[in-house]
């Protein structure tokens, strides 16, 4: 029989925004219970974000960031769910990641369309022009 290793870590990333908001959460002088309870979530599931076991929505990270007064920028870039700044790519997604409208899932699959397309048209950021575009 095979064991399920549930302290296996979700990735290297989720480890690094653990430690983020570890030190983070010490800076702002709250307790795990504090922090939890501001940004409506239990003190389990954030333990586990901290030690990185679980990997949080752009929702949770946003709470989070509004209860510790940073970005919420910040922890996107942290937990993979941004690129580090982009000239003009960034403000679009987190325009995405920002409209409630949207289910989780609705905001995940046109953040993966959007930066398709990006690369399938051949994107140069420093002028804003796309590659292969015409004018009608």
């Amino acid at each position: 029989m095979s064991k399920l290793n549930v302290g296996k870590k979700v990735e290297s990333l989720g480890e690094s925004l653990g430690d983020y908001l570890h030190d983070q959460r010490r800076q702002a002088q709250l307790s795990l219970r504090q922090l939890a309870e501001q940004a409506g979530v239990s003190n389990p599931y954030l333990s586990q974000i901290e030690r990185g076991l679980r990997k949080p929505s752009a929702d949770v990270l946003q709470q989070l960031a509004k209860a510790l007064r940073i970005s919420s920028e910040t922890l996107y870039v942290r937990a993979g769910i941004l690129d580090p700044d982009e000239d003009g790519v960034r403000s679009v997604e987190l325009a995405v990641l920002a409209d409630h409208g949207l289910t989780e899932r609705q905001r995940a699959v046109l953040l993966d369309i959007y930066r398709t397309f990006r690369r399938e048209n051949g994107d140069d950021p420093t002028t804003g022009a796309f590659e292969g575009t015409r004018e009608v």
